[in-house]
């Protein structure tokens, strides 16, 4: 399925009706302990992207390996921004990739300070971008990308994706209940997809955002 969620980033900067309500919080935890939890899970694999992946396909049938990559960059270097309440920008990624061969030690340290933001004081209060969407919901739009994108990238390039964090997976659930109405509207996430009767609640979040749990490059 065709999934692309800068819709709804693009939206954060540029203003306009989000018909996005508040709401959908699924953990008693901070955003910032539930980033710092999926970036424990991502940072192996943006670690193990091998350079001969960069141009192959995602379960993100607009991206290939790299523009993934440099959306993800983006997504982590733009909500630091909107964690301190600041304007953001989601126009066309950087190519931050083919900034140097040391992206992903970039993308690291990058990372580390978007858990950082968020888990300041204040973070999670009121709303922040040109939308005025709650805090903590424009948060787990982050940890959204910071889970399933990475995940994208795992099957991408053959790697072994850990089953989520239950409580990252709890707030994801509760984020994407309230986002779905008007992502499925803008295309921003796909239709959604049949999850088998034992599929794990991280799978079903997968199959919610279109995506099929089982795909391979």
């Amino acid at each position: 399925m065709d999934i692309d969620d800068s819709g709804i980033e693009r939206g954060i900067d540029e203003g306009g009706g989000s018909g996005v309500d508040g709401g959908g919080r699924g953990s008693a935890l901070g955003i910032g302990e539930l980033l710092g939890r999926a970036r424990e899970r991502a940072e192996p694999v943006l670690r193990g992207v091998p350079d001969a992946a960069l141009a192959g396909p995602t379960p993100c049938a607009e991206y290939d390996v790299k523009a993934l990559v440099n959306h993800v960059f983006q997504v982590v270097v733009q909500f630091q921004r909107l964690a301190a309440k600041e304007e953001s920008e989601f126009g066309e990624a950087p190519d931050r990739v083919g900034a140097g061969p040391d992206w992903r030690e970039r993308l690291a340290a990058e990372t580390d300070l978007l858990v950082a933001a968020w888990s300041a004081p204040g973070a999670e209060e009121g709303t922040t971008g040109a939308m005025d969407m709650p805090a903590r919901l424009v948060g787990s739009m982050a940890l959204l990308d910071l889970t399933v994108h990475v995940w994208d990238l795992a099957r991408a390039t053959g790697q072994d994706f850990p089953e989520a964090d239950e409580a990252v997976v709890a707030e994801l659930a509760g984020a994407v209940a309230v986002l779905e109405p008007t992502a499925r509207r803008m295309g921003v996430f796909g239709e959604a997809v049949a999850a088998a009767e034992d599929a794990s609640p991280f799978e079903r979040l997968l199959a919610r955002t279109g995506r099929d749990p089982h795909w391979k490059a």
